[in-house]
């Protein structure tokens, strides 16, 4: 029987497990399945995934995220600001702002405010992309999709698409409690036309600075909320004459809020929580 010690953490019930791979060690080939195993809400810890805190060689800190079927995923918004908030607090680093390594490159991370269960974190999340090939989507002779219809057996809807370092496709619709979460949202992440997969978010408008937002993540299914998909959701509706460039939006998801800016420079900035959930030690074959 073997052994590693973990944190439970959420941002606004986004929730992951997290390792310190500065100290534990666990196996490459193992790690996957370990992901499915501590993420089983009855014979596990319960989660969203699985994300480990690693040495980096380009940064102070590097992030890996495993979904709970076991599939590792680019980028996490809600991840960040957790990971964040533990390396500062358990001085892996000394400054409030630094750099964070993730599979679809580094972010810079400020911690505003920090104790002993709750941070306030803000994440520089880059610059978003927009080309088809960079998502990726399989669309005929655009460079991008903004607005686009895209049919769904015999309904046709208006999509836009971004990635923010990971896939998002983007549904509005007139009102959030209808958001076809269960039914549309799996459909549309395994759909050829996304040949990675993708993030299926359904946004309502309630005014050029404030968005109500679900979303359907790529190997997770329903989650409570999704900072790269709120990064994305603000991106998609200035794009869309929704919402305005270089103003915080306020996105309210199941789990809570997130501050978004879409700024001037290019980059994305995300603001909100970090909490701790719980420690312990997970035991596993």
């Amino acid at each position: 029987m073997r052994s590693f010690e973990f944190t439970k953490m959420h941002g606004l019930g986004n929730n992951y497990i997290y390792v310190n791979m500065f100290v534990e060690n666990l196996l490459e080939e193992e790690i996957a399945s370990i992901a499915i195993n501590a993420a089983n809400v009855h014979t596990g810890i319960g989660s969203d995934g699985l994300i480990l805190i690693c040495p980096s060689e380009v940064a102070p800190v590097k992030m890996r995220i495993f979904n709970n079927d076991g599939s590792e995923g680019k980028n996490c918004g809600n991840g960040l600001r957790c990971v964040a908030k533990y390396v500062r607090e358990h001085r892996i680093v000394t400054e409030d702002t630094f750099l964070i390594e993730t599979m679809s490159g580094v972010v810079e991370a400020t911690v505003e405010s920090l104790e002993e269960r709750e941070a306030i974190v803000t994440v520089d999340m880059g610059v978003p992309q927009l080309a088809t090939e960079a998502i990726p989507i399989l669309v005929d002779k655009k460079s991008r999709v903004v607005n686009e219809p895209f049919s769904v057996g015999e309904t046709i809807y208006h999509v836009t698409a971004v990635s923010m370092g990971n896939p998002h496709v983007i549904f509005y619709l007139d009102d959030i409690n209808m958001a076809p979460l269960t039914t549309l949202g799996p459909i549309v992440e395994r759909d050829s036309r996304f040949p990675e997969g993708v993030n299926v978010e359904f946004v309502e408008v309630v005014s050029d600075r404030e968005l109500h937002f679900r979303v359907w993540e790529r190997g997770s299914g329903i989650t409570q909320a999704c900072g790269t998909g709120a990064c994305a959701a603000v991106v998609a509706s200035v794009l869309n004459n929704k919402t305005t460039r270089n103003e915080e939006t306020i996105v309210h998801l199941a789990g809570g809020d997130l501050f978004i800016t879409w700024t001037n420079e290019g980059t994305v900035k995300m603001k909100g929580p970090a909490e701790t959930i719980c420690t312990g030690t997970f035991y596993y074959n």
